[in-house]
């Protein structure tokens, strides 16, 4: 009996627990569910107490009444009370889902870099303003994860990832969210609302991981005949874990730029029917 309530409002419920912004969502998810299901139970209670009190019997003549005016100033009054009660526990918690926080004594050691990290009115960043951002790009059918470290001004070289985002626990990480193609949707449930990737727009969130697991999502809008294969999968990792792994990814393109380099220094020096032209 004692998992069986907790259990049931899982169940009606977002998914939590991997980032503090899912968490305030589901709290406030749950105080409406709360007052629905208290006002649920009062109306229909007394529905059930009207039929059953006021039910047809032989030779009675039901009173003809024409109206209340008190009953119907009192649920009125009722009803607004109770929404500007819930507009006012809404914009009380908004803030703790919308504005990230910082990361935590245990996260990733971050450098803020002068015209990388920013904050506008609808990126937020923590209010250390040190945040992991990482870019997500949704492709037909893809999720692609871009990170800090291009080589290049212009951001070439950046190590990034497809399907599998990684991130480092208890570090603010603010996410970029555009599209290559068509509108798509990105939502981790147990890391926070949904966010449309739309193209030529960007979209922001955040997210916080405690500790090291896989959370998995999927694109949450219809955008294509692949839309269904279309997964996203967010693994936390301890930060030095992470940091080798960046590493890696670095070194992965940095081999591949190489290789490249001299693939078409190989190429330029062909002549005749081998020739291909690479501006």
């Amino acid at each position: 009996m004692g998992h069986l309530v907790p259990s049931t409002l899982a169940f009606f419920t977002p998914e939590s627990g991997g980032s503090p912004n899912a968490n305030h969502i589901d709290g406030l998810f749950k105080i409406t569910l709360a007052i629905a299901a208290v006002i649920y139970v009062a109306v229909t209670g007394a529905l059930v107490y009207a039929l059953i009190k006021f039910r047809a019997r032989k030779g009675a003549v039901p009173a003809q009444i024409r109206g209340n005016t008190r009953l119907e100033v009192g649920w009125t009054v009722a009803a607004a009370v109770i929404l500007v009660g819930l507009a006012v526990v809404t914009f009380a918690k908004l803030a703790s889902i919308q504005d990230p926080a910082n990361s935590g004594p245990n996260g990733d050691q971050l450098i803020v870099q002068s015209g990388v990290l920013y904050a506008s009115a609808e990126r937020k960043l923590p209010p250390d303003g040190k945040s992991l951002n990482i870019t997500v790009i949704g492709r037909q059918y893809i999720w692609q994860f871009v990170y800090p470290g291009a080589n290049e001004p212009d951001g070439l070289g950046a190590p990034y990832s497809y399907q599998e985002m990684v991130v480092p626990t208890n570090t603010t990480i603010t996410l970029d969210i555009v599209s290559a193609d068509v509108v798509h949707s990105w939502w981790i449930p147990e890391l926070g609302g949904k966010f449309q990737a739309v193209p030529g727009y960007h979209n922001y969130t955040w997210l916080k991981v405690s500790k090291p697991g896989i959370y998995r999502g999927q694109c949450a809008f219809l955008c294509g005949r692949g839309h269904a294969r279309m997964i996203a999968t967010v693994k936390a990792v301890p930060p030095a874990q992470f940091d080798t792994w960046l590493a890696y990814q670095k070194q992965l393109i940095a081999e591949a730029n190489t290789n490249a380099k001299v693939a078409r220094a190989k190429l330029n020096t062909q002549t005749g029917a081998g020739q291909v032209e690479n501006p």
